[in-house]
C-alpha cells in the first residue's frame, strides 16, 4: 500500500543516525556528511548487501528475516527492549489486517489490589492514560488521577515538572517506554491525537520521539520534590495486568527504613482510610 508508513525502514534510519562509526569500530577519513553510519556501513557490518539495505529503509522489502533484523540490531547496538521492538516491526501486519486495539478497562481485582496497597500506585494503558489510581499517588501527584495521560502531563503541564528534580532525564524514559507500550499500533486514532499533539506543542517531546528510543521501563529509581514532604527516593516497578497485558501497574515504593520511607509515611497519614478506585476506560481529555 503505497501510502502505508514504513515504520521499520523508519526505526533504523532514525537508530544508525545515532551509532558513531567509532562505536562501530568504522576508521574515519575526512568529513563526513552524516552524524552516525552510512547505509553502506550497516548493510556491511550486518552482511547484508546494501541494496537489501536499501531497500528496507525505503519500505520496499517489508519482510526480513529475524536474522538479518537482528543482525542490524547488533550493528545499531540495540538492547533486548529495543531489539525485541525491532522484531515486532519486522513482523508487523499490514495496516488492512490489524485489529483496532481493545478498550481499556481494569480487572475489579486488580482495582481492589490498587486501592489496598500501602504504596503509591496506579494502572496506566497502552498510551499512558491513567485507568485506575490510588489516594497516595494521588497524594504524591494530584495529576495521577483517572482520565488523566501522563505524556500530556509530563510536556504539558508545568505543575508536574516541578515535581520531578530529574525531569528531562524521566521524560526520556517515559517515551522510551510509550513507543514500547505502543509497538506497530500506530494507525490508531488515539494514539495519532495524541503523538500530533505533543509534537506541536513540545519541541522536546518532538526531539525525543525523533530518536526513536524503546525501553520497557519495568523497573527504576524515581525522584519526587513534593511540597509537603520534600524530596523522596522511590523505586517504580512497572508490571502487566489483565489479559492482554496491555495495561500495567505502576508501583512506587521506597526502600525500607530510608528517610523517604518515613516521609511517603508521613503523606500516608494524611489520608483517610483506602476506599476501592474508580477504574473506568480512559477519555482522551481535551
Amino acid at each position: 500500500m503505497a501510502d502505508e508508513p514504513n515504520q521499520l525502514g523508519d526505526y533504523v534510519r532514525a537508530r544508525r543516525a545515532l551509532v558513531t562509526p567509532q562505536e562501530a569500530g568504522i576508521p574515519v577519513t575526512g568529513v563526513r556528511r552524516v552524524p552516525g553510519l552510512r547505509r553502506e556501513e550497516v548493510a556491511m557490518l550486518a552482511g547484508i548487501s546494501a541494496d537489501y539495505y536499501l531497500r528496507l529503509e525505503q519500505g520496499r522489502d517489508r519482510n526480513p528475516s529475524v536474522q538479518v533484523l537482528e543482525s542490524i540490531a547488533r550493528v545499531l547496538r540495540l538492547d533486548e527492549d529495543a531489539t525485541a521492538y525491532l522484531l515486532r516491526l519486522g513482523a508487523a501486519r499490514p495496516w488492512g489486517q490489524r485489529r483496532r486495539p481493545r478498550e481499556e478497562t481494569v480487572p475489579a481485582g486488580v482495582a481492589k489490589l490498587v486501592a489496598a496497597l500501602p504504596f503509591p500506585a496506579f494502572v496506566e494503558g497502552r498510551y499512558l492514560d491513567i485507568l485506575a489510581a490510588n489516594a497516595l499517588a494521588t497524594a504524591l501527584s494530584p495529576r495521577l488521577v483517572v482520565g488523566n495521560n501522563r505524556l500530556r502531563d509530563a510536556f504539558l503541564d508545568p505543575a508536574e515538572r516541578t515535581l520531578h528534580p530529574d525531569w528531562e532525564s524521566a521524560t526520556a524514559n517515559m517515551v522510551a517506554g510509550f513507543r514500547e507500550s505502543v509497538g506497530t499500533d500506530t494507525d490508531d486514532p488515539r494514539f495519532i491525537e495524541l503523538v500530533g499533539e505533543l509534537s506541536l506543542a513540545s519541541p522536546l517531546f518532538s526531539r525525543l520521539w525523533a530518536r526513536h528510543d524503546v525501553d520497557a521501563c519495568e523497573g527504576a529509581a524515581i525522584r519526587v520534590d513534593h511540597p509537603q514532604i520534600g524530596p523522596v527516593r522511590l523505586n517504580r516497578e512497572r508490571l502487566g495486568v489483565g489479559a492482554t497485558a496491555s495495561g500495567k501497574l505502576v508501583v512506587y515504593h521506597p526502600d525500607p527504613g530510608t528517610d523517604s520511607a518515613e516521609r511517603l509515611a508521613l503523606l500516608a497519614a494524611t489520608l483517610p482510610p483506602p476506599t476501592a478506585p474508580s477504574a473506568t476506560p480512559a477519555a482522551s481529555r481535551h
